[in-house]
């Protein structure tokens, strides 16, 4: 398999269009068309990583941080970003990076979270707007079903847990061609009334043109009748963060040793106690301090997160606590997640979980 096979897996899950504007997410060193020898997951791209890789026989690391965010003027190894990527150009290594992409996508970063403290009735904390739009078209009553298909077949149509969604009423369309036209119905330069079927759909945004482009296959007509409309609902199942329930209410001190034990932390910073117990559970992979307004809102008890700064702690206000168990260990599991979906599609591939933790906060 070459590089772009593998990446394709990981955009089905994650689709960088997902990702946020500051972001870098994608094919940050290599050729796409490079043959994989072997993958080595891991959660940042350093010099140890690319060493790991050489020894591993893996030309394809996959990293949920990119190793460059900004651009890059000179490469004269004179930090580590600048190491890395030139002992991986040496040495014929890629790396990828599914970094927001991977938080923002349903059942990604925060939701692996959440499974691993054995939250239920999981939400999206945040969910992302105008990143939908929907899809009207007009075909003769026979042919709907046909373009239907197509269009669930390419990303339209899912909604929730629900897919093959659509609205369809009948109608009578009109239409008169020129001496230019073979019409699918009806004859040139006279006006025709054929009974059809309008379609409504909803899609991802970043689907749009796949699916506008199997319609217009499926369709019968020469020239195809649709409209497309910006959608200002949010995408339940896309966005930052999760809310989630504990099967069982727990007292918070136990609570917060359950979270030392399920998230593998040896420290948590957090708020004071405030002597109720726990049920509603708001977390966020990484640097969540911007959902605790959301967290409050919806009325979480706890709020699970990374990257707190001092004055942040006083937002809390007494309305939930605030539990930072720091960046690496919260996003730690997101390999797992890229293990996960990469076996279930190529369970016979090369694929490594990193040995190496490359946190680089330590504690006394």
């Amino acid at each position: 398999m070459n590089i772009k096979e593998i990446t394709t897996l990981l955009e089905k899950f994650a689709p960088l269009s997902l990702q946020e504007s500051y972001d870098n997410a994608g094919l940050i060193v290599g050729s796409a068309t490079d043959e994989v020898s072997g993958i080595l997951i891991c959660l940042d791209s350093t010099e140890d990583i690319v060493d790991e890789a050489i020894e591993k026989n893996c030309n394809l690391i996959i990293a949920h941080h990119p190793i460059i965010f900004s651009g890059l003027k000179k490469l004269n190894g004179k930090n580590y970003i600048e190491r890395t990527i030139i002992k991986a150009i040496k040495n014929n290594i890629a790396i990828y990076a599914a970094h927001t992409n991977m938080d923002n996508a349903f059942n990604g970063v925060s939701f692996k979270m959440a499974e691993k403290l054995g939250l239920i009735n999981c939400q999206v904390l945040l969910p992302k707007n105008n990143l939908l739009k929907k899809i009207v078209t007009f075909c003769p009553i026979d042919y709907a079903e046909a373009v239907r298909n197509a269009l669930f077949a390419n990303g339209a149509g899912s909604i929730g847990n629900y897919s093959a969604c659509s609205f369809n009423t009948e109608g009578i369309g009109t239409f008169k061609g020129n001496e230019k036209t073979t019409p699918f119905v009806g004859k040139q330069g006279q006006l025709h009334y054929e009974n059809e079927i309008k379609i409504e759909t909803i899609i991802p945004a970043y689907q749009l043109k796949k699916a506008i482009n199997a319609m217009l296959v499926a369709h019968p007509y020469e020239e195809v009748a649709y409209d497309v409309f910006p959608i200002e609902n949010s995408w339940s199942t896309i966005g930052s963060g999760i809310i989630g329930e504990l099967s069982h209410p727990a007292e918070e001190s136990s609570f917060l040793e359950q979270i030392k034990t399920a998230l593998k932390t040896n420290c948590i910073r957090h708020t004071p106690l405030l002597g109720k117990k726990i049920q509603k559970v708001a977390l966020c992979g990484g640097s969540g301090s911007f959902l605790l307004p959301t967290a409050i809102q919806k009325q979480a008890d706890i709020f699970i997160s990374a990257d707190f700064k001092y004055h942040q702690f006083f937002d809390a206000d007494n309305q939930l606590i605030i539990a930072d168990i720091g960046h690496y260990e919260s996003e730690q599991f997101t390999s797992e997640l890229f293990y996960e979906i990469l076996t279930k599609k190529i369970p016979n591939f090369a694929i490594h979980l990193s040995e190496k933790n490359t946190n680089p906060i330590n504690y006394l």
